[in-house]
């Protein structure tokens, strides 16, 4: 008999670990080590045919990093995870372990920076082709595809305006021509979505966001079906972009709470965004728990939860935006997000610094766009400082 599945709370504790472990510690330790030591010749024989399961080398495997992994994966509903040293490890590692020369990818263009960066200047440099298309424009989508097609890519809430792609449409298109699928779940986290439900084949984490929680590490993720992650990992372990066992401990700290951590990320999340969508200062919020969101029915299909991250238009230009963000007095002035600690930046200014004006504006980043990161704090205490700070605009 199947044993029901527990509540999520019970597996962001508990998931992914023995009940057991060594020296009778309630948390699991940390196996700082770089190698791992053979009782005799026959055990290390035993080991390379693949009758003892354990680990050799500090590249290949880590038992504290393993119990991060398990414990993703059981989050995320998938059936193995591979951590990896950063957000952008794990995505470079994902697209490069899967495409080959002469193969194309397809990605939705309303993504992060970098990601975007390294699909238009790295990937043609080994011979891959790259198609972007309009975010949530499914017809676009199917028609980009060729014979070559081996990928499409997107996030889901995308960054910063917070676009849910329809998972149901996406999977279904990618089924009819045999292609596979990667969404970036940075901003939903497993608490509030989870796409491989939908089909989707692979689903990547930032994990220095919101499964970490605290601003005190870098790491990413991928979870997905173990055959499909077994390729991934041995990619990984080649080109070494691992996570330290330190940082895995820290990561396995953090999800003990991030159940609670995304219910409050949540609700203040929400209500910050309904402070600011009636505020006169404000021009325009996006945030897919709005009514008025273009996302609002498809998030509400799709997501328990809308995450913590708001974005918003001043009623202003470049320098009253300067001045509202530099009266605040909670969030900090910092990229990153998903940390207890609120913060903000203006993406113009912090993430687009390096794009011409015309450039930004073309794909949206106006000079009044604020990104704001909504913390753990008293949500009360969060809009007085919003109310305060719009004032002296």
């Amino acid at each position: 008999m199947r044993r029901p599945k527990k509540g999520f709370s019970t597996r962001s504790v508990h998931g992914g670990e023995l009940r057991d472990k060594p020296f009778s510690s309630v948390t699991n330790p940390i196996v700082q080590t770089s190698t791992y030591a053979f009782k005799n010749t026959q055990e290390l024989i035993e080991y390379t045919t693949g009758k003892v399961n354990r680990e050799e080398y500090g590249r290949y495997g880590n038992p504290t990093k393993t119990v991060a992994e398990h414990k993703i994966a059981e989050l995320e509903g998938g059936e193995d995870a591979a951590l990896f040293s950063s957000g952008m490890s794990a995505f470079t590692s994902v697209l490069l372990a899967i495409l080959s020369s002469g193969s194309h990818v397809i990605v939705m263009d309303e993504c992060y920076r970098r990601s975007a960066q390294f699909c238009k200047q790295t990937l043609p440099r080994y011979n891959i082709n790259v198609t972007f298309v309009e975010t949530g424009n499914y017809n676009q989508l199917e028609s980009a595809i060729t014979d070559s097609t081996r990928l499409i890519v997107s996030e889901s809430p995308t960054n910063p305006f917070l676009n849910v792609i329809d998972l149901k449409k996406v999977t279904d298109i990618a089924a009819r021509h045999r292609v596979k699928v990667l969404i970036d779940g940075t901003f939903a986290t497993p608490y509030n979505q989870q796409p491989l439900d939908f089909g989707i084949d692979l689903v990547l984490h930032s994990a220095t966001k919101y499964l970490g929680g605290h601003n005190d590490l870098l790491s990413g993720v991928v979870v997905g079906n173990a055959s499909l992650i077994s390729a991934i990992r041995e990619f990984r372990d080649i080109t070494g972009g691992i996570v330290d066992p330190h940082v895995a401990y820290l990561l396995i700290r953090g999800l003990k709470t991030f159940a609670i951590r995304m219910e409050k990320h949540n609700t203040n999340a929400l209500a910050v965004a309904r402070f600011l969508a009636e505020h006169p200062r404000i021009r325009k919020t996006y945030y897919p728990g709005l009514e008025n969101h273009a996302s609002y029915k498809t998030a509400s299909s799709q997501m328990s939860g809308y995450g913590g991250v708001v974005s918003f238009e001043v009623d202003g230009d470049m320098e009253t935006t300067i001045r509202f963000i530099d009266a605040l007095q909670i969030p900090y002035i910092a990229p990153s997000l998903g940390g207890v600690e609120s913060l903000i930046e203006q993406p113009a200014i912090m993430s687009y610094y390096e794009m011409a004006a015309a450039d930004r504006f073309q794909i949206g980043i106006k000079d009044e766009l604020v990104r704001f990161s909504v913390g753990i704090e008293n949500v009360d205490d969060l809009i007085a400082d919003l109310e305060q700070a719009l004032g002296k605009i």
